[in-house]
């Protein structure tokens, strides 16, 4: 029997204030209720998850590299560094682990510079618009590409 996947969920700068943080764009959850949502559905997937929170771009690139052999797969919504750090996309391509962007809110019916993002060319996949559900859609379907 092979050992379980285990999958990385970076959440980025600002995202330890949800649920007090613009509610009406980002919904009233906290990250440790989405984190115990995402737990659970890594659960029933049968898959390892392990999150972390940094307001510090240095430090979801470390997070990023120490993956490395570690983790299967990545989930990463990576806050305002996703249209803006070019030090995390060349992470993620440098470690080479299959990775889907996540956000909670459309990022492409908001202001205009978050219509761009550095880690979509590069990941499997992007799910934006859904709350929470795009952290759930985007461990299912993680899971789903690692698995086929």
């Amino acid at each position: 029997m092979s050992s379980p996947l285990s999958i990385l969920v970076l959440h980025g700068p600002n995202l330890n204030l949800l649920g007090k943080r613009e509610p009406d764009i980002y919904g009233a959850l906290s990250l440790e209720e989405i984190d115990g949502l995402l737990s659970k559905e890594a659960s029933s997937l049968e898959v390892k998850l392990e999150s972390l929170q940094s307001n510090y771009e240095g430090a979801l690139v470390e997070a990023i590299h120490h993956a490395l052999g570690f983790y299967q797969g990545i989930i990463i919504n990576a806050g305002a560094y996703t249209h803006t750090s070019i030090a995390i996309r060349d992470a993620l391509l440098g470690v080479n682990i299959p990775t889907v962007e996540v956000h909670l809110s459309n990022i492409y019916r908001r202001e205009e510079f978050r219509h761009h993002s550095y880690i979509a060319p590069i990941a499997i996949g992007q799910i934006s618009g859904f709350g929470i559900q795009s952290y759930i859609l985007g461990l299912q379907a993680l899971v789903w590409h690692l698995k086929k």
